[in-house]
């Protein structure tokens, strides 16, 4: 596989939103002031929720485990701050759904100073050992998926990585966080490419990156020059170009069948906050404790990006970024595009919280719902051929399984489907609520 003339093929299908980066693309990360208490759901991963492992009233410290892996598709979870245990019990979560979480208050006293405790043996590691240190760590997927990054290391017998593709596309509107990553840490970055590379034993590494992001592409490539066969693949402005598949499409050429996974091709796909993460556990030993989001949109008074401590209520996250404009009326959690629009400004940021989105009346689409016209613009927008029109008439009659035959598993819920729809359907909606009554059904018959 050739990265560099492939590069020219990119993926068929997709949309071109407006990218409304503006707001924040020039402004520096900074870090948000600690709070007084913090949320944290125990099922802030794909896969199985973790296990507490402490008890109402104990006083814990910053980095400390608070809950192990509930299994192999588990990740483990970290104090935020140092403080003390105020409850363990269901809280709201984004979805709107209740979630038994950990809620920790702070010690106002304490300076949240996290000891380095750097992973002198890293290189001494088996890839079982790396494996179980990241599980260990709680790192997950931080573009939105939050997929436990350990198992995505995990090969089956007979099969290695060959390619480290790194996803710096960040095709969300509004979002910047994975830009000022790239920009501000580009050596971290760089070493975290270097551990993981070492570790799977991959041949090459890939920074896929839009075009829309020339300082990004520019400081890497200042700094990559001490780093052996890492190169840049520069990308077209498109959405969803972060999509693993779509990524591996525009980079090497090849599609991934819908049966398969990347690895299946010799491929894994990392976000950039992601490997970021894992350089910060090996050079300080911080567990996955905080994040860097985007704050913006046109109802936010002063848009940032910001280092967040896991569990920080968003409320408070607004708050510091000057509260509300009068006229807001959603706020959404990640990016337009495959965000949640918030039942609370209560619920807390979460480890998969790529940025908060607050939006007005005015910027709203006013969509009134209309019959569909057959016009096939749904088809055309989706990135992996399927039919949303029809997967979406099928969620409505709740014939479930016939969505099944028609591939609807295979969608990312993209919400392509829904911006190039003319008769306003909300597809995405109900493509994803057919989705989860499948897998309910499944996860029943167990």
């Amino acid at each position: 596989m050739n990265p560099v003339a492939a590069i020219r093929r990119g993926f068929r299908h997709g949309v071109h939103p407006a990218q409304y980066k503006a707001q924040t693309v020039d402004l520096p990360i900074q870090r948000l002031p600690f709070g007084h208490r913090y949320v944290l759901p125990l099922g802030q991963h794909l896969g199985v929720p973790a296990q507490p492992v402490v008890s109402p009233g104990q006083q814990v410290r910053r980095g400390q485990l608070i809950a192990q892996p509930g299994g192999f598709v588990s990740a483990s979870l970290h104090s935020p701050v140092t403080g003390r245990v105020r409850a363990i019990e269901p809280r709201r979560t984004a979805d709107g759904s209740l979630q038994l979480a950990i809620e920790i208050e702070a010690d106002r006293y304490a300076t949240q100073h996290l000891e380095p405790r750097p992973r002198s043996d890293r290189l001494a590691l088996s890839l079982t050992e790396f494996i179980e240190e990241l599980q260990s760590a709680g790192i997950v997927g931080l573009g939105g998926a939050a997929f436990p990054t350990h198992v995505k290391y995990t090969m089956p017998e007979g099969k290695r990585i060959r390619h480290l593709l790194i996803n710096g596309a960040e095709c969300e509107p509004y979002l910047t966080n994975d830009h000022r990553l790239m920009v501000e840490r580009p050596a971290t970055l760089l070493r975290g490419i270097g551990i993981v590379k070492r570790k799977l034993g991959a041949d090459r590494a890939t920074i896929g990156i839009e075009r829309n992001k020339p300082e990004a592409i520019a400081v890497l490539k200042s700094t990559i020059r001490r780093h052996h066969r890492t190169g840049i693949a520069p990308l077209q402005v498109k959405y969803p170009q972060g999509a693993e598949k779509m990524l591996i499409r525009a980079i090497f050429g090849v599609e991934v069948p819908a049966d398969k996974l990347p690895r299946d091709l010799g491929i894994v796909v990392n976000n950039v906050g992601t490997l970021t993460a894992i350089a910060d556990y090996f050079d300080f030993g911080m567990p996955l404790i905080e994040r860097v989001i985007t704050v913006s949109g046109p109802g936010v008074t002063y848009p940032a990006n910001l280092i967040v401590p896991i569990g920080t209520p968003v409320r408070e996250v607004l708050d510091f970024c000057g509260g509300l404009k009068p006229p807001t009326r959603a706020v959404v959690m990640g990016g337009p595009m495959m965000g949640l629009p918030l039942p609370s400004l209560d619920v807390p940021v979460v480890k998969g919280t790529s940025g908060i989105l607050a939006f007005t009346a005015e910027s709203l689409p006013a969509r009134r719902e209309l019959p569909c016209i057959r016009c096939g613009r749904c088809l055309k927008a989706c990135p992996h051929f399927l039919n949303p029109s029809r997967l979406g008439r099928l969620a409505r009659l709740g014939r479930y399984e016939d969505m099944r035959r028609h591939f609807a598993m295979d969608c990312v819920e993209c919400g392509a489907c829904t911006l190039s729809c003319p008769s306003g359907i909300p597809l995405t909606q109900l493509i994803r609520v057919g989705k989860s009554k499948l897998r309910n059904s499944a996860a029943g018959s167990i």
